[in-house]
Formats: C-alpha cells, structure tokens, sequence
C-alpha cells in the first residue's frame, strides 16, 4: 500500500480548538501544551493545504473561507473518531452488537418496551439504538436493522411488516374549547402543526372527507412527532398524528380529538434489514422477537 501523508489527530484538535476559541492561547490551555506548539501545528497544517486557515483583523483571529470550510470536515471526523474510540472502550468482548435505527417517536413510544424482554432473553448481545426520521442506507450507516415507514420496497432490504396506522386529528381540550369548531371543514381554520416528512398529511385528510381548502399545507413543521405532540399538548394548534400515539394522552385528557375521522394510511411499519445480514443470528433474533411483539401487542388503532 502506498503510504498516506495525512493530518494527525493532533494537529486536527489544534485547529479545532485554536478555531472555536479564535486564540492560539486558550486552545493550548485547553490542551495542556504550549502556545508555540499550537502555532506550529497549525502551520504545518496550512502549509499541507496549501491554504491560510486563520487571518488576523486589528490583532483578532478569524477565519478564511477555506479555514471554516475545513472545520466543517474537521469536526465531523474528530467526532467520528470520538465515537468509535467509544464504541470500543464499551464493547464486552465477550457478545455481540446489534445496531439498530428506530423513528424517534415510533421508539419511544412502541419499540423501547420491546427491548426489556429481548435483552433478558439474549444477555450476550448488546444493542446500540439510533433515532433515524427517514429511510437512509443501512450499509453505509453501519446499522443492522431499522424501523422504516413506507410502501415496503426498498432496494436491498429485506422488510418485515409490522403494522398499519390510523391517523387522528388531536389538539389540547383548552385549545379546543376556544376554537370550537362544528364541523370537519372548520379545522381548517385553526392553526395547523405538521411533520416535516408528511407535508401532505392534512391535505389528504380533509381531501378523504371531500373538503377542499387552501390552507392544509400551512402551519409550523416539526422533524418529529414527539415535537408536534407536545406542542400540540401545549395549546400550539391541532396534530395529526397516529392514534397509537397519543392513546394515553388521550385516555387521561391531556388531548382531545379534534374531530372523528380516521385517515388511513396509506404507508406502513416495517423492520427491515440488508438482505446479506439476514442470516445473522442476532439479526434473525432481534426480528423473531419485534414480529412476536408486534403479533401480540399491536397497537390500538393500527392492524396487521
């Protein structure tokens, strides 16, 4: 193999620390070692790039454009390096890592109390779970497995179905009583919360009940459910989210349907995993286990 003239790591955390204190003085503090030897580092570091990181302005440090470019890069595998020195001091050497990727929301509220009896029924396998909100490329994240929410068919993946979803329009009873609305149509009216990954959700529910408005498409966005529910628990407008859900917000009244009809959707559940790791034996564990749970505890408001 051809040898690699690569920045050290140290040199790395020279620039980093000299660039977010912008001063080669608290940076050396930072890293116990002298103010020269920053400078120096640094230096070497321009002079392998064959670009100015840093520029003085009337005796203060500043970035180049080149030099913020690089932090950018910089930070990320800093970062990376961080976590895999991590994930090492933390392996037992003596069982397995599971990865896997979940929905914010669809973990917290679903798959986290799946997992208790899975560990206690494999004490050798540590897993190691990860908020994803879209589908991405398991492989080139490194995860095992993952929950995605879609049509089912996703190249290289081998899918598991899981559970349908039914979709409910909820908001906080206070919010509800001084809105008052009378019918379906006049939820248009109030102030909308959506999912940045659903922008068509209230759209397609009014147009499931023939009703045409210009305003389903406004309102504030949030990344995840666990952000809409809480806002929408708040008093910051109407959710429409998946009654599974907010079942127990609804049962004890912290929300309220805004109005009764259901939307089915036209998307599902599933547990995928790349199709070369499916003979896995944690893999093909961890999904024997989630499709029991799912048999046994589907949810309210969702169907096989």
């Amino acid at each position: 193999m051809t040898a690699r003239h690569l920045p050290s790591t140290i040199t790395m955390q020279c620039f980093e620390a000299a660039a977010r204190h912008m001063s080669f003085t608290r940076a050396a503090d930072e890293l116990s070692i002298t103010q020269s030897a920053v400078s120096k580092q640094v230096a070497q570091l321009e002079a392998y790039l064959q670009h100015k990181l840093f520029r003085r302005v009337r005796r203060t440090l500043v970035l180049t454009p080149e030099g913020s470019l690089y932090l950018t890069e910089v930070r990320k595998i800093l970062a990376q390096i961080e976590m895999s020195a991590n994930t090492i001091m933390t392996y037992s050497g003596q069982g397995e890592v599971l990865r896997v990727a979940s929905l914010p929301t669809f973990g917290a509220r679903w798959l986290a109390r799946q997992l208790p009896d899975f560990l206690d029924a494999n004490p050798h396998i540590d897993l190691s779970v990860r908020d994803h909100v879209e589908a991405f490329d398991l492989d080139q994240e490194d995860i095992d497995v993952a929950i995605f929410h879609g049509h089912g068919s996703w190249p290289n993946l081998e899918c598991h179905k899981l559970f349908d979803e039914e979709v409910v329009a909820v908001g906080a009873p206070d919010y509800l009583a001084r809105q008052q609305p009378t019918s379906a149509a006049d939820l248009a009216e109030c102030r909308l919360l959506h999912l940045s990954t659903r922008p068509d959700a209230w759209h397609r529910w009014f147009a499931d009940q023939g009703i045409t408005t210009d305003r389903s498409y406004h309102g504030t966005r949030f990344e995840t459910f666990q952000m809409l529910i809480r806002t929408a628990m708040s008093g910051g407008g109407l959710a429409l989210v998946p009654r599974f859900f907010v079942d127990a917000e609804l049962t004890e009244g912290r929300l309220s349907l805004a109005w009764s009809h259901v939307l089915k959707g036209p998307d599902t559940y599933y547990l995928v995993h790349p199709e070369h790791l499916g003979e896995l034996s944690r893999v093909r564990r961890f999904v024997a286990h989630v499709l029991a749970c799912a048999e046994a505890d589907t949810p309210a408001g969702t169907s096989r």
